[in-house]
């Protein structure tokens, strides 16, 4: 079985440098799911807090799904709980703590097993001067691409 992209974040591979990688899982209720399954989510202006041990997730916003009862449809921006081992969390709030590192959600994927995962990068804020290099040379590798095409 492959797994199944849900969302990604390209805002935040502009916008920051990804020291680090790391998968989590992620503490929703069933109609957040659904929604999920649906690609009703926003990964766009969202990051993550560590807070008494516990990392959570602020301004992910997954729509409502829309044939769930009212009642049981929660907040679209609430705060979600990712699930980490105490080691990794313990490890990220040292790096956090050090100037300019944050957490950002990558990407969300459905795993194998039908668990929702987050993947969440240790990232580090780019200069302006940075950005544009940075499309420089993605904009260079297209043009080299297109004149090995070309050679072929």
């Amino acid at each position: 079985m492959t797994i199944k992209i849900v969302a990604t974040n390209k805002k935040a591979y502009h916008d920051f440098h990804i020291e680090k990688e790391i998968e989590a899982g992620i503490v929703l209720v069933g109609p957040e799911v659904k929604s999920l399954r649906a690609g009703r989510v926003n990964l766009r202006d969202c990051y993550a807090r560590i807070k008494d041990g516990e990392i959570w997730v602020h301004n992910l916003h997954i729509s409502p799904y829309k044939h769930a009862a009212l009642h049981a449809s929660p907040e679209p921006l609430r705060l979600r709980k990712l699930l980490l081992h105490k080691n990794e969390i313990a490890k990220l709030a040292g790096k956090v703590q050090e100037k300019g590192f944050s957490l950002i959600p990558l990407k969300m994927y459905f795993a194998p097993n039908g668990k929702v995962k987050v993947v969440i990068g240790l990232a580090k804020g780019k200069t302006e001067y940075d950005k544009r290099d940075t499309l420089k040379k993605k904009e260079a590798s297209r043009e080299m691409d297109r004149i090995r095409k070309d050679y072929r």
